[in-house]
């Protein structure tokens, strides 16, 4: 049987598609070029399916959320807050597995910040 090698790419509707690219590359560091290509850090990539009523995604329409992994999840919500971004204000710690936070983009896309255990 074939199977996927990784994940391949993110696609996302925008209303405005270079203001949220330019959000994601100032607000979170991600150095994708014109095309969208980014090579990120070698790590672990979870893939997971949640029940349809599910609020963890933050709004219900919201069918998937991005995780992106951080090396130091306080130094990236203190980032984050000090350009006005979004940051909820809970974070989640789960032994074994890490700590997770969420920033809403400008578009209303919630999106995890993991950093690993």
């Amino acid at each position: 049987m074939e199977r996927v090698l990784g994940i391949g790419g993110h696609f996302m509707r925008a209303a405005d598609p270079a203001a949220l690219s330019a959000w994601y590359r100032g607000c979170l560091g991600l150095d994708a070029d014109e095309y969208g290509l980014w090579h990120q850090e070698a790590g672990p990539t979870v893939f997971a399916t949640f029940e349809s009523g599910t609020d963890y995604f933050g709004s219900r329409s919201q069918q998937t959320m991005l995780n992106f992994r951080v090396r130091d999840l306080d130094a990236m919500l203190a980032q984050l807050r000090a350009r006005g971004a979004d940051v909820a204000e809970e974070t989640q710690d789960m032994e074994g597995v890490g700590r997770f936070g969420w920033v809403t983009d400008p578009e209303g896309n919630r999106v995890e910040l993991w950093q690993p255990a």
